[in-house]
């Protein structure tokens, strides 16, 4: 623990990935929100710099059950993790929460205020709550999102919770980066389910009916019921798992541990099948075909000249003097002359 003392006394020294490495693996949070930083970071000395500092830990990550958390609107996603959160931590369990907030298209900015909702967790020695806001990236996470999963894990966080922005089709992006998929929703299945798009429910491995409590427990149960009933008629998201339908009070604290035994029981039993790895071994393979997409583009783009082009062709398309396919002939055309 003195070298964690002695890194807080100088985290406000600029730092190489090295002086990192040693006070992150050793529980400092203080480390780990400056990699998180370095991680998230745009500047080209930075990037090289995180690539290194994600090197050397690769072989302390991959310990942690990686759990995606969306839902409905006033489903009280932030309430849930809290109060889910505290019980894993009360547990002896090191969790760690990647609070995604969304970010303005106009503006770039993000409330960030996911530290302000969980003020019990983030008091907890054994948390560590993350915002980042997702700048515009699809799938309501943050681009770096799986990197700062790593950082996470090696620095001994045996939980990691996935907040998302919200239910929508690119949802499938966090279903690609974790290991449970969990949904959020309130009662009233009828017309929630016809709101419900069902590809959102195809990725859930578990769905919680929230709020479970008082005037709301009876109905819940119902909710709960009649989720039961469409799931079995549903593809399951993970090979060889037969998703359920959980009845949850974060304020009553009931149900809580159902879902930690459920997703216990998933890790169980997608491990001794061989899914469980072989499920991260594709995403990994995915994460890297995304990485060379995202390359390609960022290099095809490089140049002040195809960015000029780009917007002459922009305001052709725009205008109606060429057709799309035709606009991007010529954009390519530039590229091989």
């Amino acid at each position: 623990m003195t070298n964690v003392k002695k890194f807080s006394k100088r985290a406000a020294q600029p730092l190489n990935p090295e002086e990192l490495v040693e006070p992150l693996i050793s529980g400092s949070r203080v480390a780990l929100a400056r990699a998180i930083t370095l991680i998230e970071s745009q500047q080209p000395t930075h990037r090289e710099a995180a690539q290194q500092l994600l090197q050397q830990l690769l072989p302390r990550t991959g310990n942690s059950i990686r759990i995606g958390i969306t839902g409905v609107p006033g489903a009280g996603k932030s309430t849930f993790i809290e109060a889910f959160g505290k019980m894993l931590v009360d547990q002896g369990h090191r969790v760690a929460v990647l609070a995604i907030d969304p970010s303005s298209s106009r503006t770039g900015g993000s409330i960030l205020g996911d530290k302000t909702r969980m003020e019990t967790l983030v008091k907890e020695a054994n948390a560590f709550v993350r915002p980042s806001p997702t700048s515009g990236t699809l799938g309501g996470v943050h681009k770096k999102s799986r990197e700062t999963m790593l950082l996470c894990e090696a620095a001994g966080y045996d939980v990691v919770l996935i907040e998302t922005v919200g239910v929508g089709q690119s949802e499938t992006a966090v279903r690609e980066m974790t290991d449970f998929f969990l949904l959020l929703t309130l009662t009233g299945a009828g017309d929630e389910l016809q709101g419900m798009k069902k590809g959102i429910m195809e990725l859930a491995d578990a769905i919680v009916v929230h709020k479970a409590d008082g005037a709301n427990e009876a109905p819940a149960k119902k909710t709960v019921s009649e989720f039961k009933q469409i799931l079995h008629f549903i593809q399951p998201a993970t090979i060889g798992w037969t998703p359920v339908a959980l009845p949850v009070s974060s304020y009553k604290k009931m149900g809580l541990e159902d879902v930690w035994k459920t997703i216990e029981q998933f890790r169980k039993l997608t491990t001794e099948s061989g899914v469980f790895e072989q499920t991260r071994s594709q995403q990994q393979k995915q994460w890297f075909k995304e990485s060379v997409t995202d390359a390609l583009i960022s290099r095809f783009f490089a140049s002040s000249e195809k960015k000029h082009l780009m917007k002459e062709l922009e305001q052709q398309v725009a205008a109606s003097e060429l057709t799309v396919e035709q606009a991007v002939s010529k954009l390519f055309a530039s590229s091989s002359s």
